[in-house]
């Protein structure tokens, strides 16, 4: 399977979940105040905001123009709600909807360096590590 081919399907897959997490941003944002640190501004307009953050990264991502930026700007959402994951497990706050024990946080928390990558490699940012395991095998 071509390397085009796998990006692409990373990306529908990526875009799909990104936009599935922002209608339940928008659509629910009580249920994500919850997590929200305590330490963030406006809780309730910051979930608002990444809500409409996963919407539009979804659609730019499925873009060729906006494509790079997209993913640059997913990897860092990425980045940016790993606090909240974090309040989520360690305060066991129970969410509507979402189980509460570890076997749901952790896999969470040690999926979202995947979620960076996977945005980067999606949108074309970065090679690795595809790049330098096929120059071993030649």
């Amino acid at each position: 399977m071509s390397d085009a081919i796998i990006r692409s399907a990373m990306r529908w897959v990526m875009a799909a979940f990104y936009a599935a997490a922002g209608c339940l941003h928008l659509a629910t944002p009580q249920a994500f105040v919850l997590i929200v640190p305590d330490w963030a501004p406006w809780p309730y307009e910051l979930v608002l905001f990444t809500g409409a953050c996963e919407l539009a990264g979804a659609v730019a991502l499925l873009t060729r123009r906006l494509r790079t930026a997209a993913g640059v700007m997913l990897a860092l959402y990425a980045i940016c709600v790993f606090p909240a994951n974090v309040k989520h497990a360690l305060d066991n706050v129970q969410v509507p909807g979402l189980p509460t024990s570890w076997w749901y946080h952790a896999p969470r928390l040690a999926f979202q360096p995947v979620l960076v990558w996977w945005a980067l490699y999606a949108a074309s940012v970065i090679d690795w590590p595809f790049r330098r395991f096929r120059a071993r095998q030649a």
